[in-house]
């Protein structure tokens, strides 16, 4: 390997891993890490707390501080590994036969590590329009970890004119994900011996009507919204993913919560499933508990990650479809940040190395070609802003 950058990034890679970030853990080592790296560059990051303290996303701008800039965004956290069949330890990267392997290789430290270690070209660029590094926490949880440093766009941060999110697309300029919003409902029941069931309520069964309202709820929303070729599948859904409940087989169950979520189109409200749940939640309620004032139907919204939208001819579509060489665009199956982004009036696409298919995967790997691609995107920027 003769490319600097290209061995630079392995190098940093292999920092990055090395960190255990899993989203229930603190990034604040990693961060540490990385905010001395900058420093040696030269640079001075600023920092966002979450509200517990024990983790933070990083900002840092190459360039002059000015607006019209390109944010590149990355995160820092990622999914568990436990109870997975690693060939090796997952924290400790290798490479064998041109990929780099260890978690979050893909998803996504390998695109942070491009980021980092093109920091000495950028540099050396003599940029117009500065170039920004973001590196979030939560990613894989809320995808929240971003807020408090986008809400300071325009304030005491410059107003970029475009973000660049590195998850694994295979270097491909993905315009549209879904969005995804995450539930718990919990129902309270009334306790009777099941020989007696005309005096108690199941916890039990009130849930299995509600799930099965939910299934009736997401064929309603796939029936009578828009659907979208391009994504698979085509329409909205509706997803049940566990439940809990019940003491004994012959006691009315007292508890019973299940998660579910709502994944919806570009253009389908974040609430649409949840506001159709909440009608029937009051029908069944009113049907099953009138002579159980002790029972209930309690939902908590978890997580409402916004869509990414279609903005065709949008700054950063233009700019990405530039560098990525590329003439047009595609959709994505997973949701990222760059919904957080759009949200908040800037124009962001979603292109960086590696397989969504190896992401959240044992022996979890990206194609150092993909890397190598996206240094020479990288190096394409440095260029179009200069």
């Amino acid at each position: 390997m003769t490319d600097a950058t290209l061995q630079r990034t392995l190098d940093i890679a292999e920092r990055l891993i090395a960190f255990d970030t899993e989203s229930s853990k603190s990034n604040l080592a990693l961060v540490a890490y990385v905010d001395e790296y900058l420093k040696s560059c030269g640079l001075q990051a600023v920092r966002a707390f979450n509200p517990q303290g024990d983790k933070a996303a990083l900002f840092v701008t190459i360039g002059p501080s000015i607006d019209g800039g390109v944010v590149l965004s990355g995160h820092t956290d990622v999914v568990p590994v436990e109870g997975q069949p690693w060939s090796r330890d997952p924290f400790d990267a290798w490479i064998v036969d041109g990929r780099l392997y260890g978690r979050g290789a893909c998803d996504m430290k390998g695109f942070d590590a491009v980021c980092l270690a093109m920091i000495p070209e950028f540099q050396q660029a003599r940029l117009k329009r500065p170039i920004h590094i973001l590196l979030s926490y939560d990613e894989e949880t809320t995808c929240e970890g971003p807020l408090d440093l986008i809400r300071r766009f325009g304030m005491d941060l410059p107003q970029p004119g475009a973000v660049l999110v590195g998850e694994p697309t295979m270097m491909q300029v993905a315009d549209a994900h879904k969005s995804v919003s995450t539930y718990l409902t919990r129902v309270r029941g009334h306790e009777s011996h099941s020989a007696k069931i005309h005096q108690g309520v199941s916890a039990v069964h009130v849930a299995a009507e509600l799930v099965m309202g939910l299934e009736s709820i997401g064929a309603a929303i796939a029936r009578e919204s828009a659907t979208s070729p391009r994504f698979d599948p085509a329409f909205s859904t509706v997803h049940v993913g566990t439940i809990r409940g019940g003491t004994a087989r012959n006691i009315m169950a007292r508890d019973c919560a299940f998660h579910w979520e709502f994944r919806g189109l570009p253009g389908v409200p974040l609430r649409e499933a949840y506001n159709r749940f909440l009608a029937l939640c009051d029908e069944i309620a009113a049907r099953r508990f009138k002579d159980f004032p002790d029972c209930s139907i309690k939902t908590e919204i978890e997580v409402e990650v916004p869509a990414l939208a279609p903005d065709p001819g949008s700054t950063a579509e233009t700019l990405a479809l530039k560098l990525a060489r590329a003439n047009q665009t595609v959709a994505v199956a997973f949701a990222t940040e760059a919904g957080q982004f759009q949200r908040h009036e800037v124009p962001t696409i979603v292109c960086g190395p590696g397989s969504i298919e190896q992401a959240h995967q044992p022996d979890e790997f990206v194609e150092i070609a993909q890397l190598e691609a996206s240094i020479g995107f990288m190096r394409r920027l440095a260029a179009q802003l200069s």
